[in-house]
């Protein structure tokens, strides 16, 4: 292991440098990973890898009940994995993959997932109305105000 290096002795080498340990990739293409639509109709909504097609394509599934999103074929470059997983057959029915996602509280703990809140925050500023930003930008100077005044303690957000 030391033919590539200038210095083949191991006097030059310190013994921290030996053994380094490295994270591993954890968040596999499975089925039963939840996933995050990143592009196209279905943008911003959940969905569960159901079957692997290919290298590139897999086959999810919301299921519509839940997240919207009806079962079709997908790019894996328009996902993004998450780190949760629900224990499925590969090609499972709507039915069973319904059933396991809640029986293992897939969704409430995504949820729960500072991930899961700013996206969900995205969302609602998108959907703000011209008056909704007005009462934000006053309620926001008024906090200032406040903060200014030494009424209130600065919150971190």
């Amino acid at each position: 292991w030391l033919k590539g290096c200038p210095n083949r002795s191991l006097q030059n080498v310190s013994s921290q440098s030996l053994f380094v340990v490295v994270a591993m990739y954890t968040r596999f293409v499975e089925p039963g990973r939840l996933a995050l639509i990143t592009y196209g109709p279905c943008a911003g909504k959940m969905c569960t890898v159901v079957d692997i097609v290919d290298q590139k394509r897999v086959v999810v599934d919301g299921p519509e009940s839940v997240t919207g999103v009806r079962r079709h074929m997908m790019p894996v470059k328009r996902l993004s994995l998450t780190d949760f997983t629900s224990k499925i057959a590969r090609g499972a029915r709507e039915k069973t993959l319904r059933l396991e996602l809640e029986e293992d509280g897939v969704m409430a703990k995504w949820s729960a997932t500072a991930w899961a809140k700013k996206v969900k925050a995205k969302e609602v500023r998108s959907k703000m109305t011209d008056f909704d930003r007005f009462k934000l930008m006053v309620a926001r100077k008024k906090r200032t105000a406040e903060i200014k005044k030494g009424g209130m303690k600065k919150t971190k957000k």
